[in-house]
């Protein structure tokens, strides 16, 4: 299927490895310009084509200048995803509410929420001018705060009610919003050594590897299987396309059927 995005602009974020990294892959194999940026530019990303962006973006500046570049770069904007993240906020995952501090609060909501805030505002001028649009990656751990560290599920679901807030103002200027929420993914959230897979089998009393292969049924996959990046980013590419033309403001659950409610 053409999603007619061949020639488009795409900015995409945290995009050195897994749901980021697929998505850059993806849209460049619809023949989308892309820029990737991420805090470390890794060979994978390199080689996938894409405009390479070493940058911090948890810092107050630096999404407006990476949109600033990617305009400079492709004379425009027509597509940004917001997928920096994560749930390192220096505390132990599994602890509780109360193993948070201020400081882990604001680091966890500034990187998960405060960045995607920042980039949109710097992008919109140039995505009302492209009539393009946003998509951010959420969580199903927004609709199912306590499956998650408490910062981190909080803010998600921020991040989820902010797309709809923006979706009802710009969509009458031509500019989508959607989010897709995806559940557990095969990415090194949960399958790194030091990720939150791996802390949260420590605090289990299980190896790792058991973890995960329990984790689907746990949380009631009924694939019986962590979905896979490359299926997130074909949600995204879909959604960007003009085959999704009337699609703005949904929160699309990607989770194996995890979230059981209507």
């Amino acid at each position: 299927m053409d999603l007619q995005l061949t020639g488009k602009t795409a900015v995409v974020t945290g995009a050195s490895r897994g749901i980021g990294l697929a998505t850059v892959s993806a849209l460049m194999g619809e023949g989308m310009r892309v820029v990737g940026a991420a805090r470390t530019v890794t060979p994978e990303l390199k080689e996938t084509g894409a405009v390479c962006v070493a940058m911090d973006l948890s810092a107050p500046d630096a999404p407006g200048q990476l949109v600033a570049l990617a305009a400079a770069e492709f004379g425009g904007l027509d597509l940004l995803v917001n997928n920096v993240g994560g749930g390192d906020s220096g505390a132990d995952p599994t602890g509780g509410f109360l193993g948070f501090t201020d400081q882990q609060w604001h680091d966890t909501f500034n990187l998960n929420f405060m960045t995607a805030v920042r980039t949109t505002r710097a992008a919109l001028p140039h995505l009302t001018e492209s009539r393009g649009s946003i998509v951010n990656i959420s969580s199903n751990g927004a609709r199912t705060p306590h499956a998650g560290p408490v910062p981190y599920t909080t803010a998600k679901a921020a991040l989820t009610a902010f797309g709809k807030a923006l979706a009802e103002e710009f969509g009458p200027l031509g500019v989508r919003v959607n989010t897709v929420s995806p559940g557990p993914v095969r990415t090194a959230m949960w399958e790194s050594p030091d990720g939150y897979g791996a802390e949260l089998s420590r605090s289990m009393g299980v190896e790792h590897e058991q973890l995960l292969a329990g984790l689907p049924a746990a949380v009631g996959m009924v694939t019986g299987r962590l979905v896979h990046p490359e299926e997130v980013a074909a949600l995204v590419s879909w959604l960007a396309s003009a085959r999704a033309g009337s699609i703005t403001g949904a929160d699309h659950i990607i989770d194996g059927g995890s979230i059981k409610t209507v």
